[in-house]
């Protein structure tokens, strides 16, 4: 079964290299308008088909779940996600209906902060505070709203003892703050966030924080959060570090792809760091062995082999 199994893998490899131009399309799936995934899709597409004759890619919205489920479900060949819920995809734990099997690592890229933002006026100094307040969070199938949903859990609290409005869109969320529709809004993204420097120049905001036991509690249900913190003077008026939940943003490929393609994607980033940093700050200073950096989920061949040859594994 498991030559059969690698035949076949090899046969649509080859498929895809020796097959018409069309084959050599492939679908990236980024992330929500307004979030920092979309133009760094729209520069990855850019160095990738510079770089690898004939690749065309076609960059669409997404999101951090639903991404690692589109990889998997054949509905697109890559993906920007998060450590934490592509772990949870890999080890068949909800909000997966089933076990991942079909994604692979590329390369870890940055961490993520998720954050909490308050209107200042209405007077929320913790999560418990959110009890019967308009929030927004994002739609299902994006990290935030899974991370949304645990560190309501922590404080007893659920979706139904709030007044959630789902929205896709940062800048729609946003809108959603200025105008008074809402009261706090959740977000996983880099920092200085620019949705939130957005809203910060047209409301008075803070950010809420996690403490020890927030954080303790928040560990048991994902082992794989992480304690970050956003630095004083990020954002206006905040003149203390805030400690918060973090993770990391890596690009998952489909693991069928073919060695060569992804081995040539993976060069390809590692030559071009500095350009990538240029869209987002987050990506200075980016390593090879933080490139390559195993974080459950199971490297593709083709990276591999670059960074083997690389020396970063």
């Amino acid at each position: 079964m498991f030559a059969i199994r690698k035949l076949l893998t090899a046969l649509a490899a080859l498929a895809f290299l020796c097959g018409p131009a069309a084959a050599q399309q492939v679908t990236f799936m980024t992330g929500p308008q307004g979030g920092v995934w979309v133009p760094l899709g729209g520069a990855l597409k850019g160095m990738w088909e510079k770089a690898i004759p004939g690749l065309q890619v076609t960059a669409t919205p997404g999101a951090g779940i639903a991404n690692v489920r589109g990889v998997d479900e054949d509905k697109a060949h890559i993906g920007f996600a998060n450590t934490i819920t592509t772990v949870d995809g890999i080890e068949g734990r909800p909000p997966y209906p089933k076990k991942v099997t079909k994604v692979c690592q590329l390369a870890n890229l940055y961490p993520q902060y998720f954050q909490v933002v308050v209107l200042a006026s209405a007077k929320i100094n913790s999560v418990a505070d959110l009890k019967g307040k308009p929030i927004v969070v994002q739609p299902k199938g994006n990290t935030a709203e899974l991370v949304t949903q645990h560190i309501l859990q922590v404080h007893g609290l659920t979706y139904s003892q709030v007044k959630a409005s789902f929205q896709a869109s940062y800048t729609d969320a946003v809108d959603l703050m200025k105008d008074g529709h809402a009261q706090a809004f959740t977000l996983g993204t880099t920092v200085p966030a620019s949705s939130v420097m957005d809203l910060a120049s047209a409301r008075e905001i803070k950010l809420i924080g996690i403490d020890d036991k927030i954080f303790a509690d928040m560990k048991k249900i994902n082992p794989g959060y992480s304690r970050s913190t956003i630095p004083a003077n990020t954002y206006p008026k905040q003149d203390k570090p805030l400690d918060v939940i973090g993770y990391a943003t890596h690009i998952v490929v489909a693991c069928n792809l073919p060695e060569q393609l992804v081995y040539n994607m993976a060069k390809t980033m590692a030559a071009n760091v500095s350009e990538m940093a240029l869209v987002n700050k987050a990506i200075t200073g980016l390593t090879l062995k933080m490139m390559a950096e195993d974080v459950g989920v199971p490297l593709h061949s083709g990276a591999t082999k670059f960074y083997r040859e690389a020396k970063a594994l």
